[in-house]
Parts: C-alpha cells; sequence; structure tokens
C-alpha cells in the first residue's frame, strides 16, 4: 500500500462517526501488533529494488531515444538503428543482433513494412539484444547506452534550433492534455509551431498550412471510396480551404502520399501540372512557390490524413522548403498524429463511460447523480468536469468543461483523495452522501474518478450496489483495453461480431462485451 492507500483504507474501516479516542486507539493497536517478518522485509526490499531498476532503466532508454530522434519524428529508422549497431564492440556482436532483430519483427510485424521503430519498438529492441548477451544484462542495457549516445554526433547550432523545435512540438501534445478534449486548441499549437519556425528558421516564409482527415465517401462512390476533408488551416486559408473535400479523380498529390505513404515535395507548383488550387480567384501567374504533403500515421502505421504545407501567399524567391524545414515538419506531422489519437482516445473512454452510464440508470433508482471527470497531467492533478447525469437518465459530455482545483473545491477533496490513493472515498456533501471511484490507466496512475451522489441514503439496497460494482468493474476494464489499442502497434481482437462489421470501432460494443465475456464466465 502507498501512504495515500493506506490513509483511505483507514478511513474507510473507522467511518465517519467514529470518536477521536476510537481512532487512537485504533492507531496504538496497529503499532502494536503490525509484524513484518525478515522475509516480508526482504521481499519488499527486492520489490522496491525492482521497480526503481526498471523505472531506471526506462528513463534512461527514453532519454538516449529522445536524443538520437533530435528531430522528433516520435520514430527512428530501423536500418540506421541496425546499421550503428552492427558496430558494437567492433562487430562481433553480429549474431546476437540479428537474432534479437528477427524477434523484434515477430513482436512487431509491421516493422518488414514501414521500418519505422517507435519509441517503445526501441526499447524492446535494445531489452532483446541485452538479453541474448551472457552476463549481466543490466551491465548490458548501460553499455549499449554508453556505445549509442557517443555515435550521436550533434552540432551546438543544431542542438540549440532542435531544442527550440522541440519546446514547440511539445506544445502540440500538452493541447491534447489539457483543457478537457478539444481538438480546436491542437489545430492551433500545430499552425503556431509551424509559423513560428518559419519565423525563426525560414528565412519568414509565408506558409499556409492545412489538415485533411480521410472519410467514407457516402455521396458519390463514383469518384472513390475515400475522400480527405479538410478539417483545420490557416486563418488566411479558411475561406477557401475549411470543409472542402478533395477526391480521388480531381487533380492534387495528396492522395499519392496517403497511398505512398511517404512525404511529396513540390518545389515549383507551377512547373508540376497536377495540383489543386483551391483558392480560384487567384491569378495563373501567382501561382507560384512550393508545396508539401505529409502522411499522417496512426499508432498501425496506417494513414489517416495528411498535412499540407504551402508558400502560394509568399512572393518572394525563395519560397522553396529546405531538407531541414521537411524534416521539421514530419515531427509536426507526427506530434499531430499523437495528440489527435489522444484526444480520440479519451473520446472513446467518454463514448464508453456514456454508454456504461445508460446500462446502470434503470438498474439504480437510488442514484440521484453521477459526474465523470478526467484528470490532468501535472502535479497539481486538477479534475475535467467531462460528463454529467441526473435521476431522468439524462446524460451530457461537456464540450467546453469546467475544471476543479484542489485548493479551490475544499468540499470536493474526496475526489482528489481518490484520485491520490486510487481507492473508494465517501463523504457527505450538504447532507448528501457521495462515493468517489477513481478509474486508472495502463501504468496505475488516475485517469479519471466517478463522482457518485446517494442523496440521503447511506448505502445503496444490496441489488443497486451489486449492479454498481460490476458497472465499475467493465468500465475499468473496457477503459484498459481503449488505452490499450491506442498504443498497441498491432490489430486489436475483435469478440463480438459488431465489432467486424463494416469494420465499426465504437467505444460503447466494448463496455456491452466485456459484460457479456463477465456472463459468459457466470454461466
Amino acid at each position: 500500500l502507498t501512504q495515500p492507500q493506506f490513509v483511505q483504507l483507514m478511513e474507510t474501516f473507522v467511518g465517519q462517526d467514529t470518536s477521536l479516542p476510537t481512532v487512537k486507539r485504533l492507531i496504538a493497536f496497529i503499532k502494536e501488533e503490525y509484524k513484518q517478518t525478515e522475509e516480508e522485509k526482504m521481499e519488499q526490499l527486492e520489490k522496491g529494488h525492482r521497480m526503481a531498476r526498471a523505472a531506471q532503466r526506462k528513463q534512461l532508454l527514453e532519454a538516449l531515444f529522445e536524443k538520437w530522434d533530435s528531430n522528433a519524428h516520435g520514430f527512428l529508422d530501423l536500418e540506421e538503428v541496425d546499421a550503428v549497431l552492427s558496430r558494437f564492440m567492433g562487430g562481433m556482436k553480429k549474431e546476437a543482433l540479428m537474432k534479437a532483430k528477427t524477434r523484434l519483427c515477430s513482436r512487431y510485424p509491421q516493422l518488414s513494412r514501414v521500418e519505422k521503430v517507435s519509441p517503445k519498438a526501441f526499447q524492446t529492441f535494445l531489452e532483446l539484444i541485452a538479453s541474448e548477451f551472457s552476463g549481466n544484462e543490466d551491465e548490458a542495457i548501460d553499455n549499449l547506452v554508453t556505445f549509442l549516445t557517443t555515435s550521436v554526433e550533434q552540432r551546438h547550432r543544431e542542438s540549440l534550433q532542435r531544442s527550440t523545435r522541440r519546446k514547440w512540438l511539445q506544445d502540440i501534445q500538452q493541447a491534447a492534455e489539457t483543457g478537457g478534449a478539444s481538438l480546436e486548441s491542437v489545430y492551433k499549437a500545430v499552425f503556431r509551431a509551424i509559423s513560428q519556425d518559419a519565423e525563426a528558421h525560414g528565412g519568414n516564409k509565408k506558409v499556409s498550412a492545412y489538415i485533411a482527415l480521410l472519410e467514407e465517401n457516402q455521396v458519390s462512390a463514383e469518384q472513390g471510396r475515400a475522400l480527405l476533408r479538410y478539417v483545420a488551416c490557416t486563418a488566411d486559408d479558411a475561406p477557401y480551404v475549411l470543409n472542402q473535400a478533395l477526391h480521388r479523380d480531381m487533380k492534387g498529390i495528396s492522395f499519392a502520399a496517403v497511398d505512398e505513404g511517404k512525404p511529396i515535395h513540390v518545389p515549383r507548383v507551377e512547373l508540376h501540372g497536377n495540383i489543386h488550387f483551391w483558392n480560384s480567384d487567384r491569378p495563373v501567374e501567382e501561382r507560384k512557390g512550393s508545396l508539401l504533403v505529409l502522411p499522417l500515421y496512426d499508432a498501425r502505421w496506417r494513414v489517416f490524413g495528411i498535412l499540407g504545407l504551402d508558400t502560394l501567399r509568399d512572393q518572394c524567391e525563395k519560397t522553396i522548403f529546405l531538407t531541414h524545414e521537411i524534416i521539421f515538419y514530419q515531427g509536426v506531422s507526427h506530434a499531430f498524429s499523437k495528440a489527435y489519437h489522444h484526444i480520440c482516445t479519451r473520446e472513446n473512454v467518454l463514448q464508453m463511460a456514456v454508454s456504461a452510464l445508460g446500462w446502470l440508470y434503470p438498474r439504480t433508482p437510488s442514484i440521484h447523480t453521477v459526474t465523470m471527470y478526467l484528470v490532468e497531467p501535472g502535479k497539481d492533478k486538477a479534475l475535467c468536469k467531462m460528463i454529467t447525469t441526473d435521476n431522468t437518465g439524462q446524460k451530457e459530455i461537456h464540450s467546453s468543461p469546467a475544471l476543479l482545483l484542489r485548493e479551490e473545491n475544499l468540499l470536493r477533496d474526496y475526489l482528489f483523495r481518490g484520485t491520490d490513493s486510487l481507492e473508494v472515498a465517501l463523504a457527505p456533501v450538504h447532507g448528501e452522501q457521495h462515493i468517489a471511484v477513481p478509474l486508472h490507466d495502463l501504468s496505475g496512475q488516475a485517469l479519471g474518478i466517478f463522482d457518485i451522489n446517494i442523496g440521503h441514503h447511506k448505502k445503496l439496497p444490496p441489488q443497486e450496489q451489486k449492479d454498481l460494482q460490476k458497472m465499475l468493474k467493465m468500465v475499468q476494464a473496457a477503459c484498459l483495453e481503449i488505452l490499450w489499442r491506442s498504443l498497441e502497434e498491432t490489430e486489436p481482437t475483435c469478440v463480438l461480431e459488431a465489432e467486424r462489421v463494416a469494420n465499426v470501432r465504437h467505444p460503447g460494443f466494448l463496455f456491452h462485451r466485456f459484460m457479456l465475456q463477465d456472463l459468459r464466465e457466470c454461466v
């Protein structure tokens, strides 16, 4: 038990109306009676050492990946990693490297197709290599990290430029992690990063940028099964570009970037002949500049859209995108993809929770309201009010969620105690009993919390309590499945037929799937 968990356990045990002398007697009793055997002490120490080593290794490998991935693409080229590692210990460990690479490719089958190594796959690769060596695995990892670190050379000027650019890319991810689950703030962060870089490192180019996402063509199938919908763009281009749809039978290079899964750069659009110009009012003689189209990938390296950039609004001579700019824009496309899927994952969790609350409502008439909060990252762990329901069955997902800060909401302190300890917390508020039930993520950190108001009841009737516990158990399982799918680089497993039909992946199915599986196990 952690300290917050122990405190929460004790508070739950003694209840709300226990006198202070009784609490003191309980504390004295625990101090007197609690004994830890030598075996338990050793086991606890060993567990602590293992956790510390694992955390240290993770931190070490993340720092190495970040240093190697100096342009913040979010991935490394497998061939380049392989080439550098082949020189380790003068090339004497090539056989171990080949075995580890074979095991890596069997674990991540898409590597044979895209040859891009994610941070997770990179860590796995080094651990597999170390496991092929004789001797201490931690020592082997340390030697590999030292070797790889010295292999990465950076000039000071480049390092400073990359540091600035990395900060802008981090701002994109931060926009996704704060303020609820809004894509608008992410779009703004993407275009701000592009404009700042053009000003600082691109010779003050006037860069237009736009994001288009693939969607099913349900109107004109003869133009292709999919279209690209322009969902965001820089302000000056909005009248011409925003909400437009690009079809396969129209001019343009965007679908070529989608199909090939590679960036396409057109240095001079006036010489190309197959460029689609959204602004038809622009004179032909002004249709000059550079165009870059970058594919957007999900965790399984499938293209789901494009990031496009051009310099058509810049009438200067030097408007061609340079190599260092293209490399940075690839980093922007990766940062946006990561942020986009982070928000999609949060929305999936909320949709799943709405489905679960819909199941719960008719079964628990004693519950007055349920409010769901998501935990904002950071040391203060602010809470975002995302879903509210009442005893009429009405449910609402808040598009502009209110933010609860600990120091400003003393009456809601039980919510923060719940997220600290990851234990159920009980508290009376204005004469009504509240039950706070936390949700955790894959790393065991608080992801969100349910605030369940049962009015003037001290506790729920037995059957309602049983249904509530079942719902909460299934929500936690479905939540972990959603998070796992968002991170995993392999195809998810489908159980219900509805999850297979027409490639449906609605998160509401997940809750009912876990309910069905639980029922099957009981029968």
